[in-house]
């Protein structure tokens, strides 16, 4: 494994941040980690880089101890913060080979890594002068500069436009097929475009770790109706194997079911035997933005 977390708890006085965290990654996979802000992914990441210290627990990053063995932990591990801290007054390669000294890593890895994330255009400016992608490339740069197998990346697109989005998460997933990836993110549409699995985080505790592909799974699917007029939801139980109710506007109800079998015929006889018009009547996925909503005691 490249990751093991066995419960992880983190405490600020009488605030629990992180509360018996569990889970593994295994080498090579690309791992989105997804909480409401405050929900503990932070806290864990640093955790994981060696930066703070659990209160509970004990985690091994690619077979090292995080606290018995911290300086091999964070040979094993590029790390980019939330906000990325960057000398803005120094050149790119300046940057790069100031840090190539402290790792004492040989100054042909700079030209490497330079190329690896797309610096070499801007590899001449000042840090200060690069846009929000540009200097995102740089502290991955710095990140990949020891060749580390895992790589910890916290909000790693935050204020990126949407060029800069799309070209900063094709270098991430260029990335993960050599190395562990696990991020944190609260853009549903980067962990779909770049992640092979999500962990979802809130109040401290995982409330769900699946593969991307589990949750294109339809075995629970939502079925958007729109009748002529409104439906009491005591009616709609009839229909079989409704799990949950929304009423979405006036006359639109989103049914979800736990089914693997198409309920649209089910939801047009219910309308049929109760005299019912049905104006709309449309299947969809139950998306990643759904479980999430649904696990962090949002929905309605």
């Amino acid at each position: 494994m490249s990751i093991t977390v066995n419960r992880i708890s983190k405490s600020y006085g009488s605030q629990k941040a992180l509360d018996q965290v569990t889970f593994e990654i295994n080498q090579g996979e690309i791992v989105g980690f997804l909480g409401p802000n405050g929900a503990g992914k932070s806290t864990l990441m640093k955790i994981l880089t060696g930066y703070l210290s659990p209160s509970e627990g004990e985690a091994t990053v690619n077979g090292f101890n995080i606290t018995t063995e911290q300086l091999k932990v964070q040979e094993n591990v590029g790390y980019l913060p939330e906000h990325n801290p960057l000398y803005l007054e120094m050149y790119v390669r300046e940057y790069l080979a100031f840090n190539a000294k402290v790792y004492n890593i040989d100054k042909n890895k700079i030209e490497e890594v330079i190329t690896q994330t797309g610096l070499t255009p801007e590899a001449n400016k000042k840090i200060g002068q690069l846009s929000k992608g540009y200097r995102q490339r740089v502290g991955l740069a710095h990140a990949l500069l020891h060749n580390p197998g895992v790589l910890i990346l916290d909000e790693p697109t935050t204020g990126l436009d949407p060029n800069q989005l799309i070209e900063i998460r094709r270098l991430i997933k260029k990335i993960g097929q050599t190395k562990t990836v696990f991020l944190s993110t609260h853009i549903m549409q980067e962990v779909e475009a770049i992640c092979d699995r999500v962990i979802i985080i809130n109040k401290g505790e995982i409330v769900a770790d699946k593969k991307l592909a589990d949750l294109k799974d339809n075995s629970q699917q939502i079925i958007v109706v729109e009748f002529d007029y409104r439906v009491e939801e005591v009616a709609l139980q009839q229909i079989p194997n409704l799990k949950k109710v929304i009423n979405t506007n006036s006359f639109v109800y989103e049914l979800h079911f736990d089914s693997s079998i198409d309920m649209r015929p089910a939801v047009f006889d219910f309308a049929h035997d109760n005299q019912l018009k049905t104006l709309q009547l449309t299947q969809k996925n139950k998306t990643l933005e759904d479980l999430f909503v649904e696990l962090t005691g949002l929905s309605d």
